[in-house]
């Protein structure tokens, strides 16, 4: 029976400068939609699971071409509403070498932000579902956005829809009053997976552990539910070579991956969410480690593809993790 996966975020209208431009020199912008829990849902309809997002849009033709981008990829865009308020935006300026990439955000104000809680029918959004996944960034957005969060996971957590969150700790976003600390323990609570780091634990749970194992347990002391927790270790050696490795905790030892050198990157932006992504599927469908090998080769072949989306099949997925075909011409 085909898995159905159901994702909730803000989706945000992505323009980047050409190729390496600059901010200062750009003449023009691409155009691309993106959004970190999107992004999984993107990457789960394309390896052929039934995945649908849940999200609000302005009523005009860009938020229509946000829906749009969405089922081109598979996605099911029935759950998403349209109310008054702008479209996020982010700009991004792709380094190379040792310049760094930057990224200037413009969401204040969106249509997401002022969603309204009531417009969705949680009992009927999880009708057949099998897993829930949101970000450490909805609840950082507004007010607003954190009850729809807190309200998701009630539901999903009453439904006995597995839950998996990617903490995401972004210390500017929390800008209406309330901190991490307020919200977050509470949504973290009901959760099978989480992507945390050690940052994201002490800001995010209170856990002050320095040793990972440790905060994994102590993690699990607080969220019962909790099966596993990943992360991601990145060595950057310059903004176009990273070498990047996953770990994954199930409860009774920390697995690890294999390291792979990343060498002329083409955009890491959608890295974390192919990894959240790869982890999902992988652990639907296989063991421990395969699903974590999965996830750390899924995230890696991101980085060779332009936009936040993972558009690589589960086969090539698959080849990497045996180091087959390997960068060669295939035809």
């Amino acid at each position: 029976m085909n898995k159905r996966i159901i994702t909730l975020g803000e989706i945000m209208l992505r323009l980047s400068t050409p190729g390496h431009e600059r901010f200062v020199n750009a003449q023009s912008y691409e155009v691309n939609y993106g959004g970190a829990e999107a992004n999984v849902a993107v990457s789960l309809a394309y390896w052929g699971l039934s995945a649908a997002h849940v999200t609000s849009f302005p009523d005009h033709d860009i938020g229509k071409a946000a829906v749009n981008t969405l089922r081109f990829s598979g996605v099911d865009t029935s759950f998403i509403r349209y109310n008054e308020g702008r479209m996020g935006v982010y700009f991004v300026e792709n380094g190379a070498m040792q310049r760094s990439s930057k990224i200037i955000y413009d969401r204040f104000d969106s249509a997401f932000a002022k969603v309204n809680v009531t417009d969705f029918d949680w009992e009927k959004i999880f009708e057949g579902a099998d897993w829930f996944h949101w970000t450490g960034i909805t609840p950082a957005v507004s007010q607003s956005a954190a009850d729809l969060c807190k309200a998701a996971v009630q539901a999903a957590s009453r439904l006995g829809v597995k839950i998996s969150a990617d903490i995401n700790y972004r210390r500017n976003l929390w800008q209406y009053g309330k901190g991490p600390m307020d919200i977050m323990p509470e949504l973290i609570k009901p959760s099978h997976l989480i992507i945390a780091g050690l940052t994201d634990f002490e800001n995010c749970m209170g856990i002050t552990e320095t040793d990972y194992l440790q905060a994994c347990e102590k993690a699990k002391t607080i969220c019962p539910s909790l099966k596993y927790v990943s992360t991601t270790h990145r060595d950057s050696i310059s903004t176009s070579e990273n070498n990047l490795s996953g770990v994954l905790w199930n409860g009774e030892s920390i697995l690890e991956s294999k390291s792979y050198e990343m060498t002329h990157i083409v955009d890491r932006i959608g890295g974390g969410d192919a990894y959240m992504a790869g982890l999902i599927y992988g652990l639907l469908n296989s063991d421990d480690q395969n699903a974590l090998d999965f996830a750390v080769a899924a995230s890696v072949l991101k980085h060779s593809i332009p936009g936040d989306a993972n558009f690589v099949s589960v086969d090539e997925v698959n080849q990497l993790v045996e180091g087959k075909n390997v960068g060669k011409l295939l035809r």
